[in-house]
């Protein structure tokens, strides 16, 4: 397939709404693009962006089933962020509650990397650039 040019978005549902808003927006600072209440669905969706590209579309509905989410469950792994600085990352984490798993090290790439769980436990990756 040689049309693709990039990856457009991720969506994500969470289990609560508002509580996800408040992590993805102000713990890992992506910009609101949009939001919109879709009276049929009985669902919210967000529009986040990171440096003005749209990224993730955050989703609500009336109770959604869990998924496993485990980086090694069958199905999407995680989700990552390329930083600059992965202490000062961590930091900023820390400021805001969030708990950093301990610092590994590519065995490829020889970068360093962290993970941490969104309010719903999904996997966010921080990979030092």
């Amino acid at each position: 397939m040689n049309n693709l040019t990039k990856i457009h978005h991720i969506a994500i549902i969470a289990s609560d709404y508002q509580k996800s808003k408040i992590f993805y927006t102000e713990v890992l600072g992506l910009t609101v693009l949009r939001e919109v209440y879709r009276e049929a669905r009985q669902s919210y969706k967000l529009d986040l962006a990171l440096d003005g590209e749209y990224i993730i579309e955050l989703f609500s509905f009336p109770n959604p089933p869990a998924r496993p989410s485990r980086p090694e469950a069958t199905g999407l792994r995680h989700l990552a962020f390329e930083v600059g600085d992965l202490d000062a990352t961590i930091q900023e984490l820390t400021n805001h509650g969030v708990v950093a798993e301990p610092v590994r090290v590519d065995e490829f790439t020889r970068k360093r990397f962290t993970f941490i769980a969104d309010p719903d436990d999904l996997p966010i990756e921080f990979y030092e650039r």
